[in-house]
């Protein structure tokens, strides 16, 4: 979808909540009123990001907010605002922009360096899992506990573990793998057990620890320093592009002769490497360290590289094959280097719960909290089966049923609420095996839910700067959505204005001159003149590949099919006519073409140039769409007000 660079501008900065005494009114939509103070600041804002000269005056640029005005104006008379879709990612971003005012961000950031410090060192550990689960029943949680506390109590007097782990641990496989885990650093274990292992030293055993698996005990072999992150080159050459003429392997191989030979890497990489992105740049690509990408194989063999310049054999992986060249050895990342990646990590994992109880806390703390005993009446009342099996339906509470379930500050919220709120949830929880378990499972997130929700609500009443963030987000989530609407999936249905609009802008819509042709390339004429000369003699490109390479050496790459006038496969001097061309030096290396036709310029067809098309309709949907708008909906400038916005802003 092809968006107008407005959208972008106004949806970073637009803060439309305002405290409307004491400002003057620049104009009214259908009678709604825009402040003076609004334009100013979004115009000042945004004034370096407006790329036409004629919309960064102040009429320029005011056509620009009317506009916009009139988008959210529209998408409310349309009630996107009550679509569910919308009604989710506004409720999203909300969430995301309100942890700075819950505390979440600095508890994050708390747990966030505690993260880094760990993740500055790696850890082998073997361990003993005893399972129950939190759901269990205090009966049986006692039986685990005093099952590992056995284990516990015999390797802290020196038993060996790896007997210990073979007698008791219930994990899976363990008897085989002698509770091996590996090594691991942050984020690699569920927290409290990453938390436990990091407490304890090498060659010791740790205190009982309980996880959402069931209680263990840890043994920390050994502490190794965590490896610092590497910069490579690569050349790709997939293996899942059908329309090559050529085998993987074969061409990979036959890449890394010529790196072998001499021929340069970077070069390599522009010529043929099949990742576009990295292939621009040499093939470089960014900087990682280990477990960061998908390819153990790849990392294997990066991080085998021991100097700058060295190159691997060629490598498979689930993308296809390369060669790997070392470019440099970083030293590890500062704390502040890798803050937002760790922040995410905080946020989507285990230590959420730890954010969560803190944050709970302090609203708690700051508007006063009161709940009660609930967990008795919903364990007589619900229907146990139904609701282990998660298939239980409301029923109405009575007046005398309908208890206060908790109050925060002035809000009271009902035993009904919450009901409603459990036959939602049930299917989505984890499944537990007592009805309190899950009872009090789905009232935990309840009462965190509705601690937000409140703390919001209120945020939103004392907080200006907060009500003019979530405004944005608000309108600008309406904004794509009746462009959407209005434009975008418009325009993709419109199969018979398309095709209109492709033929009104056929011109526009062109193959350059083409070849059918054979490409011959290499780094000396002299092999590109062996090529031409068995071209002339009548050899096929295949026998003249045949003929020039062998197993040791690679002195030519083929390359067939066609070929558009200015691609990066075709030299730039050459001379499209059929026949074998003259010897072309283009980038440092030699070419000659066999080229079986010249094909001429003509029109694209439909299929070869649709999402042009239809970014194009689009725009031209979107104009007659807006004038549309103009002339039903009732805009009026307040002409002193906007001449007093010139004078300052002037």
């Amino acid at each position: 979808m092809k968006k107008n660079i407005l959208y972008s501008i106004l949806l970073v900065a637009f803060f439309s909540t305002y405290a409307q005494s004491k400002k003057e009114v620049l104009m009214t939509v259908d009678g709604t009123p825009i402040y003076t103070k609004e334009f100013v600041s979004v115009y000042n804002k945004n004034l370096d990001l407006v790329q036409d000269e004629s919309q960064k005056t102040v009429d320029g640029y005011l056509d620009l907010f009317v506009d916009y005005k009139l988008k959210v104006a529209v998408a409310y008379d349309q009630k996107l605002n009550e679509n569910p879709t919308y009604l989710k990612e506004y409720k999203k971003y909300r969430d995301q922009l309100s942890r700075n005012y819950l505390y979440e961000t600095k508890v994050a950031e708390d747990l966030a360096v505690e993260a880094y410090e760990r993740s500055q060192e790696d850890i082998n550990a073997n361990h003993i899992l005893i399972r129950v689960g939190y759901d269990a029943v205090p009966q049986d949680t006692l039986v685990a506990y005093n099952k590992i506390k056995q284990a516990y109590d015999s390797a802290k007097a020196g038993e060996d573990f790896v007997k210990l782990v073979q007698e008791y641990s219930e994990e899976p496989g363990a008897k085989e793998r002698e509770g091996a885990l590996g090594w691991f650093t942050a984020f690699s274990m569920v927290y409290p057990f990453e938390s436990m292992a990091y407490k304890t030293p090498a060659g010791e055993v740790s205190e009982i620890v309980r996880t959402s698996f069931g209680y263990h005990i840890i043994r920390v072999n050994k502490r190794r320093e965590s490896s610092a992150e590497i910069t490579v080159s690569h050349i790709m050459i997939s293996d899942k592009n059908k329309e090559q003429t050529f085998n993987p392997e074969e061409r990979i191989n036959e890449l890394y002769q010529l790196t072998q030979q001499g021929s340069d890497f970077a070069e390599l990489a522009k010529q043929f490497s099949d990742d576009k992105g990295s292939g621009r740049f040499g093939g470089k690509l960014k900087r990682f360290s280990k477990g960061q990408l998908r390819s153990d194989k790849f990392e294997e063999a990066a991080y085998s590289l021991q100097n700058a310049g060295d190159i691997s054999k060629p490598v498979k992986s689930s993308f296809g094959w390369h060669i790997i060249r070392l470019e440099e050895k970083h030293p590890k990342l500062s704390y502040q280097e890798q803050q937002p990646d760790i922040i995410s990590k905080v946020q989507k994992g285990g230590r959420m719960k730890v954010v969560s109880a803190t944050v709970n806390k302090k609203i708690k703390d700051t508007y006063g909290f009161k709940d009660t005993d609930y967990l008795p009446f919903f364990e007589s009342w619900m229907e146990k089966d139904s609701l282990l099996q998660k298939k239980w339906k409301y029923k109405l509470l009575t007046h005398s049923q309908n208890n206060v379930l908790f109050t925060i500050g002035d809000t009271a919220i009902y035993y009904d609420v919450f009901a409603k709120y459990m036959e939602g949830r049930q299917k989505s929880v984890r499944s537990v095996n007592t009805v309190s378990a899950m009872v009090q499972a789905m009232y935990d997130e309840f009462e965190t839910q509705q601690l937000k929700e409140y703390f919001m609500a209120q945020l939103e009443i004392e907080n200006e700067e907060y009500a003019g963030v979530i405004n944005e987000y608000r309108d600008g989530l309406l904004i794509f959505d009746v462009m959407k609407k209005n434009v975008w999936d418009k325009a993709k249905l419109d199969t018979i204005g398309l095709e209109k609009h492709y033929q009104k802008m056929g011109a526009n819509f062109k193959w350059k001159e083409r070849i059918d042709a054979a490409i011959f390339s290499g780094t000396n004429k002299i092999d590109v003149e062996k090529a031409q000369q068995l071209l002339k003699d009548d050899k096929t490109p295949k026998e003249v590949k045949e003929t020039l390479n062998d197993k040791d050496n690679v002195r030519v790459l083929l390359s067939e099919g066609l070929f558009e006038k200015g691609t990066r496969e075709v030299p730039s001097n050459v001379v499209f006519e059929a026949g074998v061309s003259a010897i072309e030096n283009f980038n440092d290396r030699f070419y000659v073409l066999k080229i079986n036709e010249v094909i001429p310029p003509r029109l694209k067809t439909y299929d070869d140039v649709k999402g042009r098309v239809i970014s194009d309709y689009q725009d031209f949907i979107e104009e007659e769409w807006m004038q549309s708008l103009r002339d039903t909906y009732d805009v009026k400038i307040n002409k002193k007000a906007l001449k007093k916005v010139k004078k300052q802003l002037k």
